[in-house]
């Protein structure tokens, strides 16, 4: 696995496919994010706007070969639910790495204080919740990805369109973990409370897992 994910990582730098969405992603933080805002306001920010690039991401890991090569790829990965879950980590790790720098940046250059900058607030519980809420947005990103991708949808088209949905769903819906998460930070702002995501987090990773699993398994039969 530890081989395929290399190769993966090869291929998408290779590829320059992930231009668009670290670009995007970068344009989406220049217009939201400046230095001396709220950290907790800022932070639930960058969470947000990463749900629908890992997403993308995980679209460009999954469809960035030929399906010779794929086959070519599988052969030698001792399967095609392997190869494919290689991709999908890639994403999910490319991301988390995004997600990351971006939550470093924002704690440089983000206040720490409430909303109305009145409460001081814990650098250090504001880094760990902006941490947790990034992972939680990440790990849904995937699961979207997962699932608004091959083996379950091949058409390009409608693939983009159901990823745009279910990126907007995962944001907005109720009992989403990517929700409560962003949310816990937007509120917590207003009276410099640090709201750690632990269950949103444990959520988020449960519906990744399932996500994967299914995704995986339906490419031996759909490709």
């Amino acid at each position: 696995m530890t081989a395929l994910i290399r190769y993966r990582t090869a291929l998408l730098l290779r590829s320059q496919r992930w231009l668009a969405p670290v670009l995007l992603y970068a344009a989406f933080l220049g217009v939201g994010v400046s230095s001396g805002q709220p950290v907790l306001d800022s932070l639930g920010y960058t969470a947000a706007g990463l749900l629908p690039v890992t997403a993308w991401l995980v679209q460009v890991c999954a469809t960035q070969e030929p399906p010779a090569a794929r086959t070519v790829v599988a052969a030698a990965a001792g399967g095609q639910p392997r190869a494919h879950l290689a991709a999908l980590l890639t994403a999910l790790g490319s991301a988390g790495l995004l997600g990351t720098a971006a939550t470093a940046v924002v704690l440089l250059i983000s206040e720490p204080a409430s909303t109305d900058h009145s409460v001081e607030v814990s650098l250090l519980s504001a880094g760990l919740a902006g941490l947790l809420a990034t992972a939680c947005c990440v790990l849904l990103g995937t699961a979207v990805g997962a699932l608004c991708t091959r083996p379950l949808l091949h058409r390009r088209g409608w693939s983009l369109a159901a990823t745009v949905l279910a990126s907007l769903l995962a944001l907005v819906a109720g009992g989403s973990p990517a929700k409560y998460a962003v949310t816990g930070l937007v509120t917590g702002s207003r009276t410099g409370t640090v709201h750690v995501p632990l269950l949103p987090l444990l959520g988020a990773a449960a519906v990744a897992t399932a996500a994967a699993a299914l995704a995986c398994r339906l490419t031996t039969v759909r490709g």
